[in-house]
């Protein structure tokens, strides 16, 4: 019984370090918002979804900056609020983290739609993805990520809500690895082509070999940041009340 709560105890991590990390985060995000709107070059729908990206994950800083600057003030006696605003606040803070985490997925999928665009329709890309339907796509991912963040604060307890967002999260990751692997699989043909052509077979292996490892990286990373998150919700669904 000793050993089966020692496994259970939980890691204590300073909020001083998750302060850090929303302040870094948060300067990174502004940085990328800022040269994409000052820069006119990269007015673009593919700049704008990343910049729609950044602003997602900046919610996320910033409504982390806002709960470890409370939860620090409130530890030193410095600040008392009641326990009522606090479970409002709670509320709040919880919503935009959830509309952030649902809209920083859905505008990861949306720049690989679009890369895949780029590369399977370059001739056609402008006529399809115009700036127009960019903004369309935008305000449709905002206003898809809003609704979910309200339902999931209102009924967090239903595990159905937690199944949802994992859902979400599997879909993406799938989308991704499957666009992902089709596009390279088309550069890997190409490279193939050329290499036959100009018979240098060493200069495609070592392209076939950098889009490799820059693919890898790619899906390393998403799955690295996201997985630990998605991990804990699926503990929560698969054990309650451990």
């Amino acid at each position: 019984a000793r050993a089966g709560r020692g496994w259970c105890q939980g890691l204590d991590i300073p909020n001083e370090l998750f302060l850090t990390l929303g302040l870094v985060s948060l300067v990174e995000n502004l940085l990328v918002v800022a040269t994409i709107l000052k820069n006119r070059n990269l007015h673009s729908p593919t700049y704008y979804f990343i910049c729609c990206l950044a602003a997602s994950d900046m919610l996320v800083s910033v409504s982390n900056l806002v709960v470890r600057l409370f939860m620090l003030l409130m530890e030193h006696g410095v600040l008392v609020i009641r326990a009522s605003v606090i479970h409002h606040m709670d509320n709040v803070i919880n919503m935009l983290i959830c509309s952030s985490v649902v809209s920083s997925l859905s505008f990861l999928g949306v720049i690989t739609v679009d890369r895949y665009i780029t590369i399977f329709y370059a001739l056609r890309y402008h006529s399809i993805m115009t700036q127009q339907r960019a903004m369309v796509t935008m305000a449709s991912v905002w206003l898809a990520s809003t609704v979910p963040s309200t339902i999931f604060i209102t009924y967090y307890h239903n595990n159905a809500i937690l199944l949802c967002l994992i859902g979400v999260f599997l879909f993406v990751l799938v989308l991704m690895l499957v666009l992902y692997i089709h596009m390279f699989a088309l550069a890997r043909h190409h490279l193939c082509s050329i290499s036959s052509q100009q018979k240098q077979p060493t200069v495609y292996c070592g392209s076939s070999l950098k889009g490799a490892v820059t693919l890898t990286i790619l899906l390393g990373v998403f799955f690295i940041c996201w997985g630990p998150f998605f991990f804990h919700l699926i503990l929560i669904v698969t054990c309650p009340t451990n």
